[in-house]
């Protein structure tokens, strides 16, 4: 075994595969998880960096399924923590069936809370640890036709700000967060997103890129990373721009049908 152990969630695909990926290339042990057997497939492609991997297929909109996820860490030190795990979802919040939504709201905010709540005890405990949590830009924009998704990452991004401050004086653990825009991933097929116009947008973020610049925000110990200079841009100009204005361009982006429309304009 190695003297470093990680848990990375969401890590089938994506950022949390690549953030786990590059965990791996860095001597890490990983516990990987995520709500989908392809868990499994991947854990095999960190083990080639010769590091020991476990993996675990759980649902972590649950407290069962995050607890699921603490106990096959067997009691070993967490060194690192990537609280990636995420799910969206499209369309109008009124069309929306209730376990649908519930869904996004136990994901990105139960179970993330808990599973932060169970590891960051054991680290500020003993002074030592770092932790990234993948935040979005969309917490800065209210979300039409993602309503639930933003609203859920305006309260993680505000959420890590806070604990960030309450941990303050334990010098040795950290916390950041990861702020990327749209990424090249599953994320917009889960969430029924592919007819948008982000959906089909071929500018997307590639998720190397966006878990690089994570993990790189992670080991310096900073606060805050926005993935991208285009994204910068939007986070900044989101700050001083009014909420109806920023509401109706999201609309243009995630309504359905509006990659249709774009194209015929």
């Amino acid at each position: 075994m190695a003297d470093k152990f990680a848990i990375i969630t969401g890590a089938s695909t994506g950022i949390g595969f690549e953030l786990a990926s590059i965990a791996a290339e860095n001597g890490y042990d990983l516990l990987v998880a995520a709500d989908e057997g392809l868990i499994g497939a991947a854990a095999r492609d960190f083990r080639l960096h010769g590091v020991s991997v476990a993996a675990v297929q759980a649902d972590l909109s649950t407290l069962e399924g995050v607890d699921a996820l603490l106990s096959a860490a067997e009691g070993r030190r967490i060194d690192l923590l990537c609280a990636n795990a995420g799910r969206g979802l499209g369309h109008g919040f009124l069309d929306q069936n209730v376990a649908d939504w519930r869904l996004v709201v136990d994901t990105n905010i139960t179970g993330t809370l808990y599973l932060l709540q169970q590891v960051l005890k054991g680290m500020v405990m003993r002074g030592d640890g770092k932790v990234l949590i993948t935040g979005s830009i969309a917490g800065f924009i209210p979300g039409s036709f993602q309503a639930v998704y933003n609203g859920t990452k305006a309260f993680v991004d505000s959420f890590a700000d806070a604990l960030r401050n309450e941990i303050k004086e334990v010098k040795g653990v950290t916390i950041t967060t990861l702020m990327p825009g749209p990424v090249e991933t599953e994320f917009f097929d889960r969430a029924d997103m592919l007819d948008t116009s982000v959906g089909a947008s071929e500018s997307k973020s590639d998720p190397a890129d966006v878990a690089r610049d994570g993990w790189n925000a992670m080991m310096n110990g900073d606060a805050h990373i926005v993935s991208g200079w285009k994204n910068k841009i939007q986070a900044a100009v989101a700050h001083v721009t009014p909420a109806a204005i920023l509401a109706e361009q999201h609309r243009k982006m995630a309504e359905p049908g509006s990659a249709q429309d774009g194209a015929t304009r």
